[in-house]
């Protein structure tokens, strides 16, 4: 198994981590400011790693068909994870949610359909905001709650949870485009 694998397996290992982490004040209040370290901690190293495994397996030629799977599905695994943990606490509108979770199972299917014909669809521009929203929407959501269990910047966290609730209806919009955009190329190779 290749490093970048090896750590892409580490990123969706660190997934229920920050799950556990993020509920930890939930049965023991007094771990508020654990919590927050360890929520941003953990945050920091996915999206690190997230991005230190496509570049060494760029860099070192390394790329694998194993990596070309493993890597969506440890980024839907983290980013689904932040999410549950934001509805769970009153943050994100669980309908944004279902739009999200709805689009990456019907990616995923897409995905297995068209792998089975040899095909590859290249990320569209909607993809690629889409990922931009929902890592905007991590970093926000992650901030807000860390802040929020420090009990610092409080006289930010109004105005910055209004910016966390336009960025999730970015993120629901960009997936819903996303998803369009992936369903008409998957109706082109059917035909």
């Amino acid at each position: 198994m290749t490093l970048p694998n090896k750590i892409t397996i580490g990123r969706i290992i660190l997934a229920p981590v920050f799950f556990i982490s993020y509920f930890l004040p939930y049965r023991w209040p007094s771990l508020d400011g654990l919590s927050g370290i360890l929520i941003l901690s953990i945050f920091a190293g996915i999206e690190i790693s997230d991005f230190l495994d496509g570049y060494l397996a760029r860099k070192y030629n390394l790329v694998s068909d194993l990596g070309k799977v493993l890597d969506p599905f440890a980024d839907v695994i983290s980013r689904v994870t932040y999410f549950l943990c934001f509805v769970s606490s009153g943050l994100m509108p669980l309908w944004i949610f279902l739009i999200i979770i709805y689009r990456e199972l019907g990616i995923t299917f897409l995905r297995m359909m068209m792998i089975s014909k040899g095909v590859v669809v290249a990320a569209s521009l909607w993809g690629k905001l889409k990922a931009i929203t929902y890592a905007i929407s991590g970093v926000l959501g992650v901030l807000f709650v860390s802040f929020e269990r420090f009990g610092i910047f409080s006289n930010i966290l109004k105005p910055l949870r209004i910016y966390l609730v336009v960025v999730f209806y970015l993120s629901a919009f960009a997936a819903v485009a996303s998803f369009l955009v992936y369903l008409k190329a998957a109706k082109k190779i059917e035909k």
